[in-house]
């Protein structure tokens, strides 16, 4: 496994970044807390093929808010086909940084996504799989402390709107 930095990408985003998506959290396949104690929000499919039409697959970082909150949490999102689990659909699956005691099933998600941290890959065990998503929280966290990425989560976009 070769070590990887603790910061990513420059100093503030650059085109195509910021990214915006929303959409209804929608039932994923129901491993990121059962298989990998990860937690994930997965935006509907068509967020998914709006992504593709500025993004690579890959792994992302940014801002996040769910529902009528107006908080606002770092987040990272798996963006692509999850070579590990062989998806036949591009999927868009979102980690809050922060521990909900429920699910948030038909919210609305609202993304901010600032910057790329990787590509896509496959592993050979589940255990290497969750060793980088962890370092990928840890590099998203470090790289929305940078200015220019912190301003973002001001950004109106992820303010709930009124019925």
């Amino acid at each position: 496994m070769s070590v990887r930095a603790d910061i990513c990408g420059p100093d503030a985003p650059q085109s195509p970044y910021p990214v915006y998506l929303k959409g209804e959290v929608s039932k994923g396949f129901g491993r990121g807390s059962k298989e990998l104690g990860i937690p994930t929000a997965n935006l509907p499919e068509a967020a998914a093929c709006e992504a593709g039409n500025f993004m690579e697959t890959g792994i992302y970082y940014g801002w996040a808010s769910v529902g009528t909150s107006d908080t606002v949490w770092p987040m990272v999102m798996s963006f692509g086909w999850n070579p590990y689990y062989k998806n036949e659909k591009r999927s868009a699956e979102v980690h809050i940084i922060n521990k909900f005691h429920a699910d948030f099933y038909g919210e609305e998600l609202r993304v901010i996504v600032t910057g790329y941290i990787r590509p896509e890959q496959n592993y050979t065990s589940l255990d290497a799989l969750i060793a980088d998503i962890n370092k990928d929280i840890e590099v998203a966290q470090n790289c929305l402390r940078r200015p220019a990425y912190d301003a973002l989560k001001s950004d109106s976009f992820l303010v709930p709107q009124n019925p």
